[in-house]
């Protein structure tokens, strides 16, 4: 099948496997599992869940060995939304096109959601055939070392003037780390080799990056209305980017060039990588 028919379906696959993992609307506490539903539910683009499939398709793995990892990660994703749009962090109240959670529900609902995403995240793979390193993989994406402590260091950041190997640091913490967990969750679910494991590494160290520089340039570029979310909103709070730093006629060669990096990356997997490469292209081609 063609690469569009091939994520329409992985989407739809990835939307029913986190259906079935949320707690239904019928459960106590009911409020609380609504607004877990009204996160993560009909919205998003599933970029981690299809980095999961496209390394599953390199190893000609079944799709269900790959749903409990695409589903774990996107909801460590989700959780780090609800919580990124808090008033206390980036103080958004637009998501996808709908209004954040806790502008939906209230700032307490939001913050219990979000914990209640992550450790919810880490119960779907150890009940479905997640190894060891698998959690602790995912564990060290989201945590101090990565997700969590990429979000520190950009608080921290600011008004303040970075270098373009500082933002990178920060980048690779904050987008990269789950970028890379996606990648490498799919590949130990599929049981890769350790060749396997250290050439998608660098594929997903290069896309993590692409995926930021490319996510800065919409926000420059893109209205709200495309981009589901307020647009302009890092120049706004004054928040150091690749487009501030590097000016925006930089910043799209960056992406090129990590572009055609990532895509290198892959020819240790000749064509069985043709996943990975058609999604590379769609991470940059993307308008929201």
């Amino acid at each position: 099948m063609d690469f569009q028919t091939w994520m329409a379906a992985v989407q739809a696959r990835t939307e029913l496997a986190l259906e079935r993992v949320l707690p239904p609307t019928s459960t106590a506490p009911a409020r609380l599992h609504a607004a877990m539903r009204y996160s993560v539910l009909a919205g998003g683009k599933r970029v981690r869940p299809l980095l999961c499939h496209a390394v599953g398709e390199i190893f000609a793995a079944d799709a269900k060995q790959l749903d409990a990892a695409a589903c774990a990660v996107e909801l460590i994703h989700a959780y780090s939304l609800v919580h990124d749009d808090l008033p206390c962090m980036d103080d958004d109240v637009l998501r996808r096109g709908k209004p954040t959670c806790h502008v939906e529900y209230d700032e307490a609902t939001a913050l219990l959601v979000g914990d209640a995403l992550q450790t919810l995240a880490f119960q779907v793979l150890a009940e479905h055939g997640g190894t060891a390193p698998m959690i602790a993989l995912l564990a060290q994406a989201a945590g101090s070392r990565g997700m969590a402590g990429g979000q520190a260091i950009d608080l921290g950041a600011v008004g303040k003037s970075l270098t373009v190997e500082e933002l990178e640091f920060m980048h690779i913490h904050k987008t990269g780390a789950l970028i890379r967990a996606a990648v490498l969750l799919g590949a130990h679910a599929c049981r890769a080799d350790d060749k396997s494991l250290i050439e998608l590494g660098h594929f997903a160290a290069r896309g993590g990056l692409l995926f930021q520089v490319v996510d800065d340039i919409l926000d420059a570029e893109a209205s709200t209305a495309t981009l589901g979310k307020t647009a302009g909103k890092d120049a706004a709070q004054n928040k150091p980017t690749y487009v501030s730093l590097l000016g925006m006629t930089e910043a799209k060669k960056k992406a090129a060039d990590l572009r055609a990096e990532a895509k290198a990356s892959l020819a240790y997997f000749g064509d069985r990588a043709r996943r990975l490469i058609e999604l590379t292209d769609f991470i940059v081609e993307r308008k929201f």
